[in-house]
């Protein structure tokens, strides 16, 4: 009777025991959460300086650092499409001092086109929406050609000789150069670029014919008249280039793809942290000069009530029921 006795205080005693370090862990972490960040953020930037989503997150961070009252660095982390900096942040400690600027192919192409060590959507926490731009078809200015019709037909003429650039291999731009050859019957090659940056430079150089680029890429050498814009891949005109026809416009119907750039962090971040980091986008996205110079770039804020997780994880939801069939069917591989 006294065994059995001892035994039942036995099991009581570590049952209080696991309560008080279960509590104890419950206080820590809560209070790690309620005084972060205590110290730097580093925000991980999977493609070259100088690019869009590489000026992009100059914009925000610049703000971003007086919402959370820390530094917020940028790192930028480049190579296979985008995927070595995304999988760094997938492999970071979930603790909102790691985070990933993300888009399109980042988030839903890239693992669809490539054999990753990662998964787009189980190994993050998505944290919100930040800016949106367009793809659209612009070229070098010597290109003799000033619309749709001539474009293609000058493609034609080239037989396979024109270049197109391309960020990567099995991006956004390959989904788009794919569909337009089909649509158009025309044949171009492709030349892969670590980002959009270096690309620009050799279309203003003459070294590359054209691509399908984020358009906020493009904006200031298309207003300065260095290159030729075709058309925008969009069912509206652009607000930033309201004189560009749209493909459907062009006459190459149904071709429609957008940069819409994320933020996310690695699985497993507390929910208070993720709550703070949207806070503080949130306050960055409205501030007026924040959006002004969004719109000088070409980008455009999401609206407040898609400025969530849970709109950007529906948007990354969508975008891969949209493309992960058409890339399986296409057959396209990336790096």
């Amino acid at each position: 009777m006294q065994d059995a006795r001892l035994t039942l205080v036995c099991i009581a005693a570590l049952r209080i025991a696991a309560l008080i370090v279960l509590q104890t862990a419950i206080l820590v972490c809560g209070a790690r959460a309620q005084s972060y960040p205590t110290r730097a953020v580093t925000l991980i930037v999977p493609y070259p300086a100088g690019g869009p989503s590489d000026t992009l997150a100059r914009v925000i961070t610049e703000r971003m650092k007086t919402a959370l009252g820390q530094s917020v660095i940028i790192e930028n982390v480049t190579g296979a499409g985008g995927s070595i900096g995304t999988g760094r942040v997938a492999r970071s400690a979930p603790d909102g001092y790691t985070l990933a600027l993300g888009h399109i192919q980042t988030h839903v192409i890239n693992a669809a086109t490539q054999n990753l060590q990662y998964d787009v959507v189980k190994d993050f926490e998505p944290v919100t929406l930040v800016a949106d731009t367009p793809q659209w078809l612009v070229g070098r200015k010597t290109i003799p050609a000033d619309d749709m019709k001539g474009f293609i037909a000058w493609l034609k003429q080239q037989d396979g000789k024109a270049t197109s650039g391309a960020v990567g291999v099995g991006g956004p731009t390959d989904l788009a150069a794919a569909y337009f050859q089909k649509a158009t019957g025309t044949k171009f090659q492709l030349v892969p670029y670590r980002g959009g940056a270096p690309l620009v430079q050799d279309m203003l150089g003459g070294q590359i014919d054209f691509t399908f680029g984020q358009a906020a890429n493009y904006l200031g050498p298309v207003r300065g008249g260095q290159l030729k814009p075709f058309a925008v891949l969009s069912k509206k005109r652009w607000w930033a280039a309201p004189d560009v026809p749209t493909m459907d416009e062009a006459g190459v119907t149904g071709l429609y793809s957008s940069f819409w750039h994320g933020l996310w962090v690695p699985k497993g971040t507390p929910k208070e942290i993720i709550a703070k980091l949207n806070a503080a986008m949130a306050e960055t996205l409205a501030d007026e000069a924040v959006k002004k110079r969004m719109a000088d770039i070409g980008q455009e804020v999401w609206p407040t009530d898609q400025q969530n997780p849970a709109a950007l994880a529906a948007q990354q939801q969508a975008e891969i029921e949209r493309w992960w069939p058409v890339i399986k069917a296409a057959g396209i591989k990336g790096e």
